[in-house]
């Protein structure tokens, strides 16, 4: 690599901290991406502050030749667009190269959706057994703790990483929304339902009873970070979903904040309420919910428009 490149790679990577907030995984992938393509400039004989557009197609090329995945070349391409646009704001360029680069539309794999009689299902599914006396104490305990984690997951649209990291002082506050510290840092409101809150405190009383009420997280476990792992969650999560009678293929953490996002907006929610309350930074990631509202308003044209179909 030119040794000059290190540090405008550097310089970027610093912007993106800093001024958009990006997360730790998204700036690796800028810096993978970028150290890429300065050696692959390198070897070609020129380097970032020289490179010309066909540098850098050849480049993206490069890539598709190597068999990447649609997703990683289009990737790619974001970086290097953006990698240049910095360069040439800050002057240590007087062009950009990749302006008029453009890369195949990538289609945008529509989210799993599940309806609200199998949500219930699921959340029916979790509660049952907690109230059984001649189920031993701890059985009824991590019921308990999956009622919770279920009911708090469909009530705000939580990632599985935050809620699964939540503090105690969560069940123990009386307040009625929860401040949630997401991606790149930003923070942002989320209202708790009295039926989560209700779960949450029927958990409390089951970590008293089995003394786990000492620990600073709402779901501790003896894990290294000292709360429950979120691949344990999903895999219990599974496990509902096939006593349920669902197919377990199509339920994960993830699918239920689908389904919040999805229920809402099926019910009336506007997007941009829906976008703050998932935490999303750009309203184009929540627009992908709309296909919902798109299917709902070709089923009300086909049955109630006068020459809808018969």
């Amino acid at each position: 690599m030119n040794p000059g490149d290190d540090a405008l790679i550097d310089g970027f990577i610093d912007m993106m901290a800093a001024e958009r907030g990006a997360a730790k995984n998204t700036l690796d992938a800028y810096r993978r991406d970028c150290e890429d393509l300065a050696a692959f400039l390198t070897s070609a004989g020129t380097s970032l502050k020289k490179a010309d557009t066909d540098a850098i197609r050849d480049w993206l090329e490069d890539g598709r030749a190597r068999g990447l995945k649609a997703s990683s070349a289009a990737r790619r391409l974001s970086s290097a667009k953006q990698l240049f646009r910095f360069l040439y704001a800050e002057q240590k360029r007087g062009d950009d190269p990749a302006a008029r680069l453009t890369g195949p539309k990538r289609e945008q794999a529509l989210p799993k959706i599940l309806s609200i009689k199998e949500v219930d299902a699921l959340l029916a599914m979790a509660e049952e057994g907690i109230d059984d006396p001649k189920r031993p104490l701890r059985e009824r305990a991590a019921a308990a703790r999956m009622s919770a984690l279920l009911e708090l997951l469909y009530a705000t649209g939580l990632r599985v990483s935050e809620l699964v990291a939540l503090p105690t002082s969560v069940a123990r506050s009386k307040e009625r929304l929860l401040s949630i510290k997401g991606k790149g840092g930003r923070e942002r409101l989320v209202p708790l339902t009295q039926k989560a809150r209700d779960a949450l405190k029927r958990h409390m009383e089951f970590r008293a009873a089995t003394k786990q009420d000492q620990s600073k997280f709402l779901f501790p476990a003896e894990s290294e970070n000292g709360f429950l792992p979120r691949q344990v969650f999903a895999r219990d999560l599974k496990a509902i979903a096939i006593a349920a009678g669902l197919d377990p293929a199509r339920i994960s953490p993830h699918v239920l904040r689908h389904a919040f996002a999805s229920h809402l907006l099926q019910n009336g929610a506007d997007l941009r309420s829906v976008q703050q309350l998932l935490g999303h930074a750009d309203i184009s990631t929540t627009q992908i919910y709309t296909h919902i509202l798109d299917e709902r308003l070709k089923s009300l044209v086909r049955d109630l428009h006068p020459l809808g179909e018969d």
